[in-house]
């Protein structure tokens, strides 16, 4: 919570953790109106599966210059350039009058978020760096309020009526705020890395963050995606609590975040992420149980246990001194989509021919291979443990 207070009390701090609220407030905004751009182009499931896969496409384009367009333009600019192409890009796929410009749409946005992602998370481990403070994690924190807004703001879909009215108030919003705190942190440039001959050994800590990216995100994207169902067939939930682990797993995912960052000073980050993969782990066994309420505690320990990985394991490249902190991130950030963009499926594909229980089964295997991850990770000198 010392984070937290941390984060308000300077726009230096708050001004970048409120790029991360706007960047989940707008896709959040996108994403409860899914069905209804589903519905206006008149396209089907696979179709719409199609066009989500370019979305996560695009963020993927943007990684391997990212790192180079950050370091011209420097951490801070970089990351209000990144608000500026969300903003510019937030309501091409409620205006796409066909299915193909649809696609393009959302592969545009895709590579504007991608970019501000590793913008963003390069400024704040930046900023730690540089003050000597912990704030990652409670700057993630206020990803998941961003979330937790664009929920709030479905309230508001009967009485607009009208996507591109609802996503235009949520940008004007975004504008606003964005455009008071920039000028906090816009002149800030990350230190530049000498270059030097990158050998396997500098390389191999920043792909084992990789394969925990990949993990915990896919994990996230997981639950997002199949909890409901989860719960309805095989917990045999009723149908007013069906929804309930998604929103246990993103409350309590919010919450612990902004006390992470004093489990991280305290504790070290190695340690953090073993920890919460281990909370993660046992709140997985409660989930496979089978009993519905035992499976709701199960979800809101995966929310508490993954809630302080990514960002440590942001926090982890950002303090590279071996590369360029901002291609450590592209790294982290590029296996962290493909876990988010394909567990989902091969977790409906595995349900689909064996069942739904078997399904969470691998995921919870895949959540014990993390600490095994942190046991090689903590072998390497390159980070702190």
């Amino acid at each position: 919570m010392n984070s937290l207070k941390r984060l308000l009390s300077s726009k230096r701090y708050l001004g970048p953790a409120l790029v991360f609220a706007s960047l989940n407030f707008v896709f959040g905004t996108w994403a409860i109106y899914i069905p209804t751009v589903k519905t206006q182009l008149d396209i089907d499931k696979s179709a719409l599966g199609l066009a989500i896969f370019c979305l996560a496409l695009g963020t993927f384009s943007v990684l391997p210059f990212a790192s180079r367009l950050i370091r011209y333009f420097g951490v801070g600019k970089s990351t209000g350039l990144g608000v500026l192409c969300i903003v510019s890009t937030a309501l091409f796929p409620f205006l796409a009058p066909s299915y193909p410009q649809l696609i393009i749409a959302l592969f545009l946005l895709g590579a504007a978020q991608g970019f501000t992602d590793i913008a963003m998370n390069a400024l704040v481990a930046h900023i730690e760096k540089e003050d000597g403070e912990s704030v990652m994690t409670a700057t993630h924190g206020f990803f998941s309020l961003g979330g937790v807004l664009a929920g709030l703001g479905s309230f508001g879909i009967a009485w607009l009526n009208n996507p591109v009215i609802h996503m235009f108030f949520v940008l004007v919003v975004v504008i606003l705020v964005n455009l008071y705190f920039y000028p906090a942190y816009q002149s800030i440039k990350a230190a530049v890395v000498p270059k030097s001959a990158v050998s396997l050994r500098h390389i191999k800590p920043f792909i084992l963050l990789g394969g925990i990216s990949f993990i915990v995100m896919g994990s996230e994207g997981a639950i997002v995606d199949w909890s409901a169902l989860y719960l309805q067939e095989v917990a045999l939930a009723p149908e007013y609590l069906v929804g309930g682990g998604f929103f246990l797993f993103s409350l309590c995912m919010t919450i612990a975040r902004f006390f992470g960052d004093q489990w991280s000073k305290s504790f070290g980050s190695i340690q953090i992420i073993a920890f919460g993969a281990l909370v993660a782990g046992i709140g997985y066994c409660l989930v496979l149980s089978g009993n519905t309420y035992l499976a709701l505690i199960g979800f809101a320990l995966n929310g508490l246990g993954f809630s302080v990985v990514i960002p440590e394991v942001f926090r982890i490249a950002g303090q590279s001194n071996t590369i360029d902190p901002t291609k450590a991130m592209s790294v982290v950030a590029g296996f962290g989509y493909s876990g988010f963009l394909l567990t989902p499926v091969v977790l409906g594909v595995v349900s689909e021919n064996f069942g739904l229980s078997v399904g969470f089964l691998g995921l919870f295997i895949s959540v014990l291979l993390v600490l095994i991850l942190t046991y090689f990770l903590r072998k390497k000198n390159t980070v702190r443990s």
